[in-house]
């Protein structure tokens, strides 16, 4: 029997969510749809591809080689669609990016907004998460992060530096101890991430002032600054995130100052995608460009 070519794009989603619930909400199928997708095409190809368990479906040995030839596969059909399509003056599609919240929240709106614009048949979908995007379960086309992986697969780009203050509301610094330097930070409430839901080290701020407590907390961005915003107490703020915020004002603004990296992850195989290059240039041109515009009004 020979194996159906539907059947690879169920076994890649069934290899990337592990489960084959995870799998039909991703192609819009029933699970017993998915299973039977599955069993056709180790059917045909005389192999296991998965073990199951109640912890979900894990890849055998000829799985993991079957999802890099499925993998190459799928990229070759999405250059042939971008081939096919030709280069034109416009985007179009859909393009799926991944960002941390900050991110997400106080840049890429106006950004993508833009690029939209200027792209009328382009689906830009933005995902904002408080972890590290999984592009290798294809949780999007391309990902925002604030550190580099080092995964082979993946191609990395520094996109730009921003810069991070401590922050806090102004009537909150009128009622509140006076503030001159680091040490007196211990006689104030502290809000930052939840300390075991930091995802990756360089978002560790307040660890870097040895703040060994924090008082208010919270896995957002946005909900951090809006809890200094009502007076609650200081927080690190990225400098493009306070024309947003204008009750914050910043805190030792000459010795406090932390400075972070953006960078653009893509699949190293989606590089031959004309549509993909063109939009990862546009989109690390605008965040540059807004990251500045936005850092100059603080």
């Amino acid at each position: 029997m020979e194996p159906h070519w539907d059947d690879l794009k169920v076994f890649l989603a069934v290899a990337r969510e592990e489960s084959l619930s995870g799998a039909g909400r991703l192609l819009k199928l029933d699970p017993a749809t998915v299973g039977r997708r599955i069993a056709r095409l180790e059917s045909a190809l005389d192999v296991e591809l998965f073990v199951k368990s109640p912890q979900g479906y894990a890849l055998t040995g000829p799985g993991e080689l079957l999802l890099g030839q499925g993998e190459q596969a799928e990229q070759a059909i999405r250059g042939a669609a971008d081939v096919l399509a030709g280069p034109g003056e416009r985007m179009s599609g859909q393009i799926r990016i991944g960002a941390p919240d900050g991110c997400a929240n106080y840049l890429l709106p106006q950004i993508c907004a833009a690029i939209a614009g200027e792209n009328p048949d382009l689906e830009i979908q933005v995902v904002a998460l408080p972890r590290v995007v999984n592009l290798s379960r294809r949780e999007a086309d391309m990902a925002i992060g604030v550190s580099a992986p080092t995964a082979r697969q993946l191609l990395v780009e520094k996109i730009t530096d921003y810069r991070l203050h401590l922050v806090a509301a102004r009537d909150y610094l009128l009622r509140a101890a006076p503030i001159e330097a680091v040490a007196d930070l211990r006689g104030h409430r502290m809000i930052g991430y939840i300390p075991d839901m930091i995802f990756d080290a360089e978002l560790d701020y307040l660890g870097e002032f040895g703040v060994e407590r924090v008082a208010l907390a919270s896995n957002s961005v946005p909900v951090q600054l809006r809890l200094a915003s009502q007076g609650a107490g200081l927080c690190v703020a990225h400098d493009f995130a306070l024309p947003s915020h204008p009750p914050l004002r910043k805190v030792l603004h000459s010795r406090v100052s932390l400075t972070r990296s953006f960078y653009l992850v893509r699949h190293r195989g989606d590089q031959r995608s004309a549509r993909l290059n063109r939009f990862a240039a546009a989109l690390c041109e605008a965040l540059r460009a807004e990251v500045a515009r936005l850092e100059s009004l603080t």
